[in-house]
């Protein structure tokens, strides 16, 4: 699970790794075993050497002309000197038994009979007696020393068997072993260099393997509908890194294309919606304004003694709705313009302090946690900011709320001014959440929901962002985060 997050690039590199790794320790491996078999096919011909060798001067020895008949019970006295000397011309131990396994005589200087495993040799001889090759080759090790032993019938010159001869060689593998260390030693330095080796080739294989991926891929991070993207040119690919460019290429076509498309259509669908939306807008105080004019004609008598009254009173009525009829296209002017980027030094937390003289509700705190903070911002477009939340936040108060609480707070942070304004008041619902920057969208019986996304013009056109945190029952928080001088 790992494994698979790893980039593709560190992927190649370590299984080259690996593999090299893995070579070297099968070799290592497959030499140390090869040099154990050699060490031990040699000893095994050498003592075959020896072996034959011995048997031979024996048989030569039972061939001359002796005092003694040539029989078991004469063995140990015609070897009586003689079998020093064979063994210590053979370097080996040799002994002879008789055909039951009995001791008869040995090299060994010692008393042989206390260090001989009697029931091992009785089992040796009934072994040799079933052997078809008449001969038996044992190992045994002891103290770090291997001890080749060979089992052999010994005859008279007429071939008859009057005797059991062993041969016994120290098969010490010390230089064998000392030659192996100082191969491997110089084999471990060659694997050393190799592996240097081959991380440099890994690194470069896998950087040149992984390069046109990697280019593909930054070319695709930085895709976007809204963006001039640019097509994939590479010189030297691969036939499939070139198949996946030109299926990028293609869909680079395909998406400006559709880009161009979906623009248009967005700015039909614009224009058609603020074209509803204006029409909305303006009806509404049209029709009080004809009821008026309606009620003015049917009631207008140039008699009546309070027709000034009147005529102020219509008029007033006129005034009033052609104000709101202003106001809307105030506010859609507004919002279809960029506010200005007009840029002074000011204090931000002075500003604010201002800003909220104009609300008089005792629930609204202002919490400002330094006395001074400057930031290059238009003074007016701020007051506008704040104002607007606050008067949000007060809108959003629970009728049934005992402890109403607004909180405006103002903090500096590293080169940043972040602004907040908290309310517990009804909060915002999910569904609600992703429309509340969006044009005309409103939760209020009145109103043409340009609010919050003039606000959000506004603090973008400083390089600001605003977030909210919201919580239906509880309240919601609006965070504006501005750039300092």
């Amino acid at each position: 699970m790992i494994f698979s997050n790893i980039s593709l690039k560190i992927r190649i590199f370590l299984s080259m790794i690996l593999l090299v790794l893995l070579a070297s320790v099968l070799i290592a491996t497959v030499t140390i075993y090869q040099y154990d078999e050699q060490t031990k096919d040699y000893n095994i011909l050498r003592f075959g050497r020896k072996e034959n060798a011995t048997i031979r001067d024996i048989e030569i020895e039972l061939k001359r002309k002796t005092t003694y008949p040539i029989n078991t019970q004469n063995l140990s006295k015609i070897f009586q000197d003689r079998i020093y000397e064979i063994a210590n011309v053979h370097k080996l131990t040799i002994t002879m038994y008789d055909m039951n396994g009995k001791l008869l005589k040995s090299s060994i200087p010692f008393d042989f009979e206390k260090t001989t495993d009697k029931p091992l040799l009785k089992a040796f001889v009934y072994e040799l007696a079933n052997n078809s090759n008449h001969k038996i080759l044992k190992s045994k090790r002891e103290d770090g020393i291997t001890y080749q032993s060979s089992y052999t019938y010994i005859n008279d010159p007429r071939f008859k068997r009057i005797g059991i001869l062993e041969l016994r060689i120290a098969q010490d593998n010390e230089d064998q072993k000392k030659e192996l260390r100082e191969f491997m030693s110089r084999l471990f330095l060659v694997y050393l260099l190799m592996f240097i080796i081959a991380i440099a080739i890994a690194y470069f294989l896998s950087s040149f393997i992984t390069r046109s991926i990697q280019t593909i891929s930054q070319k695709i991070k930085e895709t976007g509908l809204n963006k001039r993207n640019e097509k994939i040119t590479l010189n030297a690919a691969s036939s499939e890194i070139k198949s996946l460019v030109d299926a990028y290429n293609n869909m680079i076509d395909q998406l400006e294309d559709s880009a161009v498309k979906l623009a248009q259509s967005e700015r039909e669908q614009a224009w058609r919606e603020m074209a509803k939306q204006v029409a909305h807008e303006i009806k509404n105080p049209l029709t009080p304004m004809r009821l008026s004019v309606q009620s003015f004609d049917r009631r207008f008598d140039p008699e009546d003694p309070n027709i000034k009254e009147k005529m102020q009173e219509y008029s007033e009525t006129l005034i009033q709705q052609i104000d709101v009829m202003s106001s809307i296209a105030s506010a859609f002017s507004d919002f279809a313009k960029m506010p200005t980027q007009k840029k002074e030094e000011l204090d931000v937390v002075d500003v604010i302090k201002h800003a909220l003289d104009i609300f008089t509700e005792s629930y609204i705190k202002y919490s400002p946690e330094e006395k001074q903070i400057y930031a290059n911002l238009d003074k007016i477009q701020l007051i506008r900011v704040i104002t607007n939340l606050v008067k949000n936040a007060t809108q959003a108060m629970k009728p049934e709320e005992e402890n109403p609480s607004i909180e405006i707070k103002v903090a500096s942070k590293d080169t940043t001014v972040v602004i907040t304004v908290s309310d517990n008041g009804k909060g915002i619902s999910e569904e609600n959440k992703l429309l509340i920057f969006e044009p005309k969208f409103t939760t209020k019986t009145s109103g043409m929901g340009l609010g919050l996304p003039m606000i959000k013009n506004i603090i973008e056109a400083y390089d600001g962002t605003i977030s909210f945190t919201s919580s239906e029952k509880i309240g919601t928080i609006f965070t504006i985060i501005l750039p300092k001088i």
